[in-house]
């Protein structure tokens, strides 16, 4: 690989940190590799199968981003359930009769997609919540103790609660130690991927030199997410004036599927090119990942770069971004 190439390859490939693992999603291969109570590295490696691929509407910009938003997910989601059986809790509860209902009626198969389904649809119910719904209530709460308050300033409100209960929220997860080693091994991905895109070998020497704050991360994805949503909303609610909490998040709702759709088609953009005005655009979502990303342990690296060679393609150039 030549000097130029070097500076400006950008794979496709990404990851999620697990618990006490990796997982690196190729163009074609997602691997999963989890370090377990032994210190043995166990590694499992898939053949992606992409909805859009059956599907190729969903691969058309605006539309692929949700699609691929919630693809992630569901795969985040197993890859998740898989390194947490590595680590079973000390003490484990008596089934409830729930739990004992569930077993007999369903399969291990269809009981294992019911969890993934129900964790997704709580983890994109939570953010909704918590960024959509949560602030706009809160909005209505306290302008209602100045009536005469004029609609733009009811939307710069808003924006600032949501950007501060994210802060907020980032905060408190990265004070957690069990969270603060996922986010170590969330550092070693975004190391072992800068590492590869250098054209440098993959060792722990090279990777652990690398940046950790990487410009497509999902931290930077999330903070995107919520200030398109501010300037849509703002847009929106700039023609059709509306006060009514209830309304306002009706509206947040409906236009979710275009936030997604254009903050990746965003992201994909400023990860393709490196010059002054992408890095001004990303500099927020790079600063963030300052809660969500630490420095990693070398045996956390030793993971990283074992998924990252799982699902390196065998073809040169194939996982261009």
């Amino acid at each position: 690989m030549s000097e130029e190439n070097k500076s400006c390859f950008r794979t496709s490939i990404g990851g999620q940190a697990l618990i006490e693992g990796i997982l690196m999603r190729g163009p074609k291969k997602q691997a999963v590799v989890v370090r377990d109570l032994e210190g043995n590295l166990v590694e499992k490696v898939e053949e992606l199968k992409l909805v859009r691929d059956r599907y190729p509407i969903l691969g058309v910009p605006l539309i692929r981003g949700s699609a691929t938003f919630i693809d992630s997910m569901v795969k985040g989601v197993q890859a998740l359930m898989y390194s947490a059986e590595f680590y079973p809790e000390e003490e484990m509860n008596k089934p409830s009769k729930f739990e004992l209902w569930l077993e007999k009626k369903l399969s291990s198969k269809a009981l294992e997609k019911a969890v993934i389904a129900l964790a997704v649809v709580m983890g994109i119910g939570l953010s909704v919540f918590l960024f959509m719904v949560l602030p706009t209530f809160l909005t209505g709460g306290i302008l209602h103790f100045f009536p005469g308050f004029p609609l733009w300033g009811r939307n710069v409100v808003e924006g600032v609660l949501k950007i501060g209960i994210f802060l907020l929220y980032l905060a408190l997860c990265c004070r957690m130690s069990d969270i603060r080693r996922v986010f170590q091994y969330h550092g070693a991905e975004h190391k072992t991927i800068f590492c590869y895109e250098a054209g440098l070998p993959l060792t722990v020497e090279n990777v652990r030199a690398q940046k950790r704050h990487h410009p497509r991360c999902g931290t930077s994805f999330l903070f995107v997410v919520i200030f398109v949503s501010i300037l849509l909303s703002s847009v929106v609610f700039g023609i059709w004036p509306m006060t009514a909490a209830w309304m306002r998040t009706l509206v947040h709702l409906a236009l979710l599927p275009l936030v997604v759709g254009v903050t990746y088609e965003f992201n994909r953009w400023v990860g393709r090119h490196d010059n002054a005005l992408t890095r001004f655009l990303s500099a927020p979502g790079m600063w963030l990942q300052n809660f969500t990303t630490y420095e990693p342990e070398d045996g956390m690296i030793e993971v990283a770069i074992r998924a990252m060679e799982l699902v390196i393609p065998e073809t040169q150039g194939t996982d261009k971004w």
